[in-house]
């Protein structure tokens, strides 16, 4: 062989060092880290530690039956899922004191329909072309209505039962043995306000029915197909609570079906924060927005693709769950197909993040593939002679 293509001795030293490097799992390129066999994270972690937030390593929890076991126990009498950061989970003696139907309180914008038996001039005929609203009583901006031989009397905040026994009172003066009935003949004080992921979002008016959270996204045409429905957020009074009709619809939370009161804002949250991350030696890593919250670990391998035969390493599938007090890091151990087994009952949760590790003979190939144009130019680079300082190099 041609002495001009012979590496040097301190080269092959060189090479012979980054080789030792890479057997022992050490990163001599980037991408190239091994994460296998790790008890706990590399990174510290944000972890909630009573009242402070402090940086700590976590521990990795082998994905076994137990641990499964241990989960579903722990989430079975729970109904409603966590607080987020703007809102907190609804509890009924927070946001719905009443425990039976309130009497609707009359307020400005209100209209009556006022009628007095037999007593025709009090009464204005509706007539063939006038509906009830437009030959009404309309309730003032300063909450007052005016009535003949009764005057100017204050009805905002009262009962039509309260309304009727007054003008009973003051008409009595004048008309004997007096029958009055008075009816609401449209609603226009007091509303709320849907928004979001509904077909119709808009205001709705509070009627003397009263109105809970369903009620009101039923009125503005139901949930769209982007909705979540455990992420209904209600304003009231500047707190906002996360109602979740979701965990009503399947295990009977129905303290989460809040009344509402004028002014509330119902905010149907779209489904774009349920999303989960597969990355790694899959065949199609992204993210993926979960149906109604519900996905195992086994689908989400399945919607990626399933693992890259060519380059993954069984062994090491991971799930890292960081959007918690107390983040956490799980791993399966792969290489038997009934392990998807376990999979498929490991349920994943929103923003988690499932990780698959690249095989050891891919890592060593790609090092080799990132070393191989170094050393050739220094090699090439050993062979060359320069004429000009007499061939020496």
């Amino acid at each position: 062989m041609d002495s001009a293509f012979v590496l040097p001795s301190k080269l092959r030293l060189f090479l012979a060092c980054l080789v030792v490097s890479t057997l022992s799992a050490c990163a001599i390129s980037p991408g190239n880290t091994s994460f296998s066999g790790r008890e706990q994270s590399d990174v510290k972690l944000p972890v909630q530690k009573g009242e402070e937030i402090v940086p700590e390593n976590v521990k990795v929890k082998p994905i076994t039956a137990e641990l499964i076991i241990e989960m579903f126990n722990a989430a079975r009498p729970s109904r409603a899922v966590g607080s987020t950061a703007n809102a907190q989970p609804a509890q009924a003696s927070q946001i719905d004191p009443a425990t039976q139907a309130l009497n609707y309180k009359l307020g400005p914008g209100d209209i009556l329909s006022i009628i007095v038996w037999d007593h025709p001039e009090l009464t204005t005929p509706a007539g063939t072309f006038r509906t009830a609203e437009q030959a009404g009583t309309v309730v003032a901006e300063d909450g007052t209505i005016f009535y003949p031989y009764v005057g100017v009397i204050k009805v905002a905040g009262k009962t039509m039962r309260e309304v009727r026994d007054i003008l009973a009172v003051k008409l009595a003066k004048f008309i004997e043995k007096v029958q009055i009935d008075v009816r609401m003949a449209m609603f226009r004080s007091k509303r709320v306000y849907v928004v979001g992921e509904v077909a119709k979002p808009g205001t709705q008016d509070i009627t003397d029915i009263p109105m809970n959270v369903i009620e009101a996204v039923n009125r503005a045409g139901g949930f769209t197909a982007e909705a979540d429905y455990s992420r209904v957020l209600l304003t009231r009074r500047g707190t906002t609570y996360r109602v979740d009709i979701q965990a009503m619809y399947e295990d009977g939370a129905t303290e989460q079906n809040a009344m509402l009161e004028p002014g509330d804002i119902v905010n149907v949250s779209d489904r774009s924060y349920n999303k989960i991350f597969v990355l790694g030696e899959v065949i199609k890593p992204g993210s993926m927005i979960m149906n109604k919250k519900r996905s195992t670990l086994a689908e989400a391998l399945g919607d990626a693709g399933y693992l890259n035969q060519e380059k993954a390493s069984p062994r090491w599938i991971y799930v890292m769950r960081g959007d918690s007090d107390t983040p956490e890091l799980f791993h399966l151990d792969g290489r038997a197909p009934d392990a998807m087994l376990l999979a498929d009952r490991f349920p994943l949760r929103p923003r988690d993040i499932v990780y698959v590790d690249t095989s050891d003979l891919v890592r060593w190939n790609r090092v080799i593939t990132n070393m191989l144009p170094t050393s050739q130019m220094l090699n090439l680079t050993s062979g060359v002679r320069y004429p000009l300082f007499g061939g020496r190099q």
